[in-house]
């Protein structure tokens, strides 16, 4: 029979969103299975290819420039500005071809990346990764969140720069084929972030990767731009929504790093890219009292 016990403890802690199903690689012993799983990279933004094949692309396409149109005839649940800082990227190009197209150019450039990267030098055999993930590890869909690099030897990092060490997120940003995509609270140290700024900055300057057309969207607003697709075709169907709803195509603030000043969800664009932070609205009065954000 079991006896009473005087040890009571509620543990402190955060609840960990479910990893759902995951493919078993090995096990250690006999309680330590390893388990594969995805990571998100920190900080960056690629370009989608969730269309996953030339044929969905085009018909994203047809999709947005549809989009454009109710923008113009002021049937879709967007601010002026916004929809005239977004109207020539999905007017005056192909805009799902081209981000799907992109998507698997950033994929192709990551692939070739890593295995440089992770390849010793004069040798075969691979290097480890080493995964730093935030105060908050996961995301909504179980992605571990981190930055990740090669696993370089303390001989390794004593010879070399903190860039020549960099991340790989780092890196695409560097290329040019990841957006900025700075969110709180994970923002990179004090001595990273002005490498990230100054890669940024490089990137679009020398148009590299998707910089090399400016009319690019990058994978936050191409997302943003197939939900609000999605609610202004069911609102002219005839579906009510408040106007909660009517906006859940846009839920993040931003805030500019030169000057502490946080703007809404749709007057990032007067930010530059290199330095804008963003914030969920859950966030944004933990961000404000932190880090002493102005209201623009």
């Amino acid at each position: 029979m079991q006896e009473k016990t005087e040890i009571l403890w509620s543990p402190a802690g955060v609840t960990l969103p479910s990893l759902g199903s995951r493919s078993l690689v090995s096990v250690s012993d006999g309680d330590t299975p390893n388990i594969r799983m995805p990571i998100r990279m920190l900080s960056i933004d690629t370009p989608e290819v969730t269309a996953r094949s030339a044929k969905g692309a085009a018909k994203v396409d047809a999709q947005l420039k549809e989009l454009a149109q109710w923008i113009k005839d002021g049937l879709a649940p967007i601010s002026t500005d916004y929809g005239n800082y977004l109207l020539p990227k999905l007017e005056n190009v192909d805009a799902g071809t081209l981000q799907f197209t992109q998507g698997q150019q950033a994929s192709a450039f990551f692939k070739e990346l890593v295995n440089r990267k992770l390849t010793r030098p004069n040798s075969s055999s691979k290097r480890n990764i080493f995964v730093r993930s935030p105060e908050r590890p996961f995301d909504s869909y179980g992605r571990l969140l981190a930055y990740i690099a090669p696993g370089y030897s303390t001989r390794d990092r004593a010879k070399m720069t903190r860039r020549e060490r960099a991340t790989f997120n780092l890196d695409m940003i560097d290329s040019g084929w990841a957006a900025p995509f700075i969110l709180f609270p994970s923002i990179p140290g004090e001595l990273d972030l002005p490498l990230f700024i100054e890669a940024a900055e490089n990137a679009k300057q020398e148009k590299r990767g998707q910089y090399q057309n400016p009319l690019s969207l990058p994978g936050y607003e191409y997302r943003m731009c197939e939900k609000l697709y999605d609610i202004s075709k069911k609102m002219l169907e005839g579906k009510r929504y408040s106007e909660k709803g009517r906006v859940r195509w846009r839920s993040r603030y931003c805030a500019d790093m030169r000057n502490r000043q946080i703007f809404g969800p749709e007057s990032y664009f007067t930010i530059p890219e290199p330095y804008r932070l963003w914030i969920w609205l859950d966030d944004v009065q933990q961000a404000i009292g932190q880090l002493n954000l102005i209201p623009a």
